[in-house]
């Protein structure tokens, strides 16, 4: 009884010190977790406690307000939280008459219910500029969400948001890319990932493949064909999107040929045009077949030149 009755002096003192100084006192409140990131709909529950006499302990919150209590802990629960607003207090009232407060940080998230990786313009054409676009629906808070775009495994984009609102929102983020060859069956991949500052983070992710069109396009437009008696063929073979049709023109060629290879033996020595087309354009190579007399003298002739150079230089 007698401490107790020393402890209000003493606390009395010490009040009326800092207010005849004008001196800052903090809250004598302590909060326990001191910040709290719920799910919405979830259960929450906060401790706030004292160690220093009082005349009432309470909670002030849109949700689960818990009136004043002479207690030293007081606890603010609530079993499924639909507040996204909120902000509660835990405050104290002290036997000078004053009255202090502890706000509780809270962060009310909602995972993304669906998202969705499309290509605004459906046919790709290489050399073309195209955006693809990710839609992400019903999320919060928006300001925690992170927006990343993968190519295979390379990061090519990364979006942050710098709105403060609390409710579910709507979020369409879009990658610019120029259509390449080397990137048809490419994979793009959207990323969505909420950030809360805890052991675990809320990722949701898809994936798109794009194909690309592009017209053929031959390496050479020129092959000679010797065929010093071996099987030799004429490969007019391109890679090309969409797969290309051939042709093939000659003054030695009696019918229409559409295949992309022809066999040299059953041909006459001559020149033999090839030409890939789909719906972008076309590539043409010529082939020239020589005969069997004309590589051997052409092998005369080159190592009767080369015998003239090496006698010049002894």
């Amino acid at each position: 009884m007698l401490q107790n009755l020393f402890g209000l002096v003493y606390l009395s003192a010490v009040l009326q010190f800092f207010s005849l100084t004008g001196a800052h006192i903090e809250c004598p409140l302590e909060l326990n977790p001191q910040s709290v990131i719920v799910k919405y709909n979830s259960s929450v529950a906060v401790n706030c406690s004292t160690t220093v006499l009082h005349e009432g302990l309470g909670w002030e919150a849109t949700e689960g307000a818990v009136p004043m209590t002479e207690g030293s802990l007081i606890t603010w629960n609530v079993k499924n939280l639909r507040q996204w607003d909120m902000q509660p207090v835990c405050y104290i009232n002290l036997n000078n008459g004053e009255q202090c407060e502890s706000f509780l940080p809270v962060i009310i998230y909602k995972t993304i219910d669906s998202m969705s990786i499309s290509m605004v313009n459906h046919t790709m054409i290489e050399g073309k500029q195209y955006k693809l676009q990710c839609d992400i629906q019903d999320v919060a808070p928006v300001k925690s969400l992170i927006v990343k775009w993968f190519k295979g495994r390379s990061l090519v984009n990364l979006t942050t948001f710098n709105a403060n609102t609390k409710t579910p929102v709507n979020v369409t983020t879009t990658l610019l890319i120029t259509a390449n060859r080397t990137d048809d069956g490419v994979q793009y991949r959207c990323e969505a990932e909420l950030e809360l500052e805890t052991e675990e983070s809320v990722m949701m992710s898809k994936l798109l493949y794009i194909h690309v069109n592009y017209k053929p396009k031959h390496s050479s437009s020129l092959e000679i064909i010797s065929p010093n008696g071996n099987e030799v063929s004429l490969n007019c073979t391109v890679v090309a999107n969409p797969a290309p049709m051939y042709t093939w023109h000659s003054k030695h060629l009696q019918e229409k040929i559409t295949s992309s290879v022809l066999t040299s033996s059953t041909l006459t020595p001559g020149n033999y045009t090839c030409t890939a087309t789909n719906f972008l354009g076309e590539s043409s190579k010529v082939f020239i077949k020589s005969s069997g007399s004309q590589t051997t003298f052409w092998a005369i002739h080159i190592s009767f030149q080369l015998l003239v150079a090496l006698m010049i230089v002894i």
